[in-house]
């Protein structure tokens, strides 16, 4: 659990310390290749406008773009928003086969070296898909993963306090993981890959960037990290909403240890299978066990006499007394932002668990439930 969380992010900061930063040139805008932008989107009407909107008024010459969005399954009045504009490309079929298969479809038509993919209700940033694409001059790069931003209100709740402060530690992990080696798996709400790498994924993954991106790593090119290319959006409605996320989150990395096995042999990727196992592999397994071993283990050495585990004792039990805290004072909807980063982080760890058990009963579809976001203008939010 300390190497997990404490460990390797100090290792990574002496790591990135010694090797030479990499310096990547920007492009002017005649050296801008085409590029083509796919987002999935299943009943996004609240949102279409804004996102369409969002992606025409990107800093990128508009000629050089393609822009698609894959609809598959929405009953709602989506395709109508993009009917509105003519430079959007939609692609709809009435059966939902899940987000993996929308894209695997529209993959087959896109003709550009480059592909983005960013999610329906992330807003980038004007020079996101710039400083993405220029990471490409270099023959090594693969994938370019993008910065997700959680939005966040001035007084938040569990889910989004929480969500936000992991996507700070997170974000903070991926660009030295990139300083050091190569980033370790991207996030679906904003990231780009070399076209030709492309490889159609099997039809039941649960987190298809992730195994998508990892492949890519795995198979000798660099996931490089992108700080400027930044993908905000707000944070789950509820704690309740966020569950949804986490459990799904969690079954989609146990399944994708099995899925990319080969990554554990340090003799075939060296750095990356050092990397794979820190940031993605202990954590999905060992951390959430260690967190009720050690729990059970100072119980045990407790009776046994060792004294110095009663501080121990005190320390864990502090701890878990503001998890329930956190927990009652969500459950009330009260904020009390200290109690509520115990409450996340154990909230995190014991969705594992559930994750496991979903994904060992079979009890679960690529065509999961998304969950809901608050409702609210970002200009009434603070970046977190």
């Amino acid at each position: 659990m300390g190497y997990t969380y404490i460990g390797y992010p100090i290792i990574l900061f002496f790591l990135k310390t010694i090797k030479k930063e990499k310096l990547i040139p920007q492009l002017s805008n005649e050296d801008l290749p085409e590029i083509t932008h796919i987002i999935a989107a299943y009943n996004e009407e609240d949102i279409m406008e804004d996102k369409i909107n969002n992606c025409i008024n990107i800093d990128y010459p508009l000629s050089r773009v393609t822009t698609i969005i894959v609809t598959d399954g929405s009953s709602d009045g989506t395709n109508k928003i993009i009917e509105k504009y003519p430079n959007v490309k939609c692609y709809f079929q009435p059966e939902r086969n899940g987000k993996l298969a929308a894209i695997d479809r529209v993959m087959r038509e896109v003709a550009t070296e480059i592909t983005i993919f960013s999610d329906a209700n992330a807003m980038l940033n004007s020079a996101s898909l710039k400083n993405m694409v220029r990471h490409f001059q270099s023959n090594m790069v693969g994938a370019v993963a993008g910065e997700k931003v959680v939005l966040q209100e001035q007084e938040d709740d569990a889910a989004g306090t929480g969500e936000g402060l992991y996507w700070k530690y997170e974000s903070k992990l991926k660009q030295w993981d990139y300083q050091a080696g190569s980033v370790v798996g991207a996030a679906g709400e904003l990231f780009a890959i070399r076209t030709s790498l492309y490889e159609k994924p099997a039809g039941n993954i649960l987190i298809e960037d992730f195994v998508m991106t990892m492949k890519i790593a795995a198979n000798g090119h660099i996931v490089a990290y992108e700080k400027d290319a930044q993908a905000m959006e707000v944070s789950s409605a509820s704690i309740n909403e966020e569950l949804k996320r986490k459990v799904r989150i969690s079954a989609g990395g146990l399944q994708a240890i099995w899925l990319l096995k080969g990554l554990l042999n340090p003799f075939k990727h060296g750095i990356l299978t050092f990397q794979y196992i820190s940031h993605r592999a202990f954590r999905w397994t060992l951390a959430p066990l260690a967190m009720v071993l050690i729990f059970l283990t100072n119980i045990i050495l407790l009776f046994e006499g060792f004294g110095v585990f009663a501080f121990i004792m005190i320390g864990q039990g502090l701890f878990y007394a503001a998890t329930f805290a956190g927990y009652y004072f969500e459950d009330r909807k009260m904020r009390v932002k200290a109690f509520f980063v115990p409450f996340y982080f154990t909230f995190m760890h014991l969705n594992v668990f559930h994750g496991f058990i979903k994904l060992m009963s079979g009890n679960f579809d690529v065509k999961w439930e998304k969950a809901e976001r608050k409702r609210q203008e970002l200009s009434k939010m603070s970046i977190s």
